[in-house]
């Protein structure tokens, strides 16, 4: 499997829109000042940051603690869409003759076997959160990854991939946590491996240690916090959990929370383990299922966190037990998603398309729902979207800068190749309490009444168009 080659980038210049100059800039502590800014990067060590080509402005309310102890109010200029919590790795996929064994040592000699020469440049990606902040970034929103990536040729690939795709990193070690020049603080690499059937195996150092990859990471930074504070929403999925501390990542939860960045947290297959795994990973777990914006979930992992097999219902028991929790969303592949608030339930089946790879269509999937939540979209409409955006990923080879192109996104809309099969078993197979169900169909196929609405999905694909094609427009003017 060959993966497009990398162009670097020949210019870390900040390009102001009033004028026609380019300057040189150099920035230690992670932010730009309020300027308006068309395209930049910055590179310093340790600290680097790159302003988005679309960034959008907006405010929310925080309290801040006075010295004499009282509470003040205060207005944080949000002027990021999405920042990614850890999760930054290089994937390098490679097609193999058969997966991984399952044991323990025969895995990791498979492992050290592949990793005794370095793999060429041709099968390196971006991986992990890249997958939903490139989506995120193709979608028109700002973004920043937070996380650690060393200084090698890996980290330097990153950072390149990253400042192609207009998205901003925040380094989250500081100078104090750099204590040794140890394999501890280089690039995490994942090791995607593909069988004939195209079955996935996944190896990366983080499964053979008990302790997170960069464990040595004790608290989050001036630079990580300022980031977060101008964030309009902070994602963090399971896999967190292998690179950076319980305790670390509780405390970013509880800093959004504290200045108004809204939470999304996709828990992922390390649910199911983290959900028996030490008492400081349950109580990280458990806080971040109740004190996230937004969940999202597969039905397996839905019913692994819950006990509960139907999906509605599960994500009715993650909100019953929430206490910010204002959407649970359920993946269900080929099938759809829904989503489900305290009043209403809204369903999306997917749409049809020669699925390639699977690789990201997770990651790519969130983004769109991110951008649902930001522009206060209906809730089908975020889903159709959301489902658009996964399947258009579904279509291609690998994730990092493969994922879906908004082009790609547009065209399946224009499509509108419905898999309605069967998408209304989940209501009639219980007595669900809802008050209200909201159904994508491409026409009216039962009489609406006060329990479903039926909402037709010519109208649902116009709406989004007159949003994409002009992100669409916007991207193709020459900066």
């Amino acid at each position: 499997m060959h993966l497009q080659t990398l162009k670097c980038p020949t210019s870390s210049n900040i390009y102001i829109s009033k004028s026609n100059l380019s300057q040189p800039h150099r920035l230690n502590n992670g932010y730009f000042p309020p300027i308006h800014v068309k395209f930049g990067i910055i590179s310093a060590k340790c600290h680097q940051l790159s302003v988005a080509k679309n960034c959008s402005n907006s405010f929310s309310f925080s309290n801040d603690i006075r010295e004499d102890g009282k509470t003040s109010r205060f207005i944080v200029k949000k002027d990021a869409d999405i920042a990614t919590l850890g999760n930054l790795c290089v994937d390098v996929v490679l097609n193999v003759p058969s997966l991984p064994p399952p044991s323990f040592e025969e895995r990791r000699a498979y492992m050290d076997k592949l990793s005794a020469s370095q793999p060429d440049k041709k099968y390196w990606e971006a991986g992990g959160n890249c997958n939903m902040v490139i989506a995120a970034a193709r979608l028109g929103l700002s973004c920043l990854s937070l996380g650690h990536v060393g200084d090698e040729i890996y980290g330097n690939f990153l950072l390149d991939v990253l400042h192609e795709e207009g998205i901003g990193m925040v380094e989250m070690s500081e100078e104090s946590d750099l204590v040794a020049d140890t394999a501890s603080y280089e690039t995490l690499l994942c090791w995607v491996l593909v069988d004939p059937l195209h079955r996935h195996g996944f190896c990366s150092r983080a499964d053979f240690s008990k302790d997170p990859a960069f464990n040595w990471m004790s608290k989050i930074s001036g630079d990580v916090k300022s980031a977060i504070k101008r964030s309009k929403i902070l994602f963090c999925n399971g896999y967190a959990y292998d690179e950076l501390s319980p305790s670390l990542l509780v405390a970013a939860l509880e800093y959004a929370i504290e200045v108004g960045t809204s939470i999304f947290f996709d828990p992922g297959p390390r649910g199911r383990t983290l959900k028996i795994g030490t008492p400081e990973q349950q109580r990280a777990l458990d806080q971040y299922l109740r004190m996230s914006d937004v969940l999202l979930l597969t039905s397996d992992e839905a019913e692994s966190l819950t006990g509960v097999s139907n999906p509605i219902l599960a994500g009715q028991e993650l909100l019953r037990k929430g206490k910010r929790t204002k959407w649970v969303i359920v993946k269900m592949g080929p099938k759809g998603s829904i989503l489900i608030t305290k009043s209403s339930v809204s369903c999306a089946p997917a749409f049809k398309v020669n699925v390639i790879d699977t690789v990201g269509c997770g990651d790519s999937y969130t983004a769109a729902i991110a951008y649902g939540f930001l522009h206060d979209m209906p809730a089908v409409n975020t889903l159709t979207l959301a489902n658009a955006v996964g399947a258009a990923t579904a279509t291609g080879c690998g994730a990092g800068r493969n994922v879906a192109t908004l082009t790609k996104v547009i065209e399946l809309l224009k499509e509108s190749n419905l898999n309605e099969d069967n998408f209304l078993s989940m209501f009639v197979d219980e007595k669900l309490d809802i008050p209200e169900v909201r159904l994508l169909t491409k026409k009216t196929i039962l009489g609406s009444n006060g329990h479903l609405k039926q909402v037709i999905l010519q109208k649902v694909v116009a709406e989004l168009l007159s949003k994409l094609e002009v992100v669409l427009e916007k991207r193709m003017v020459p900066s």
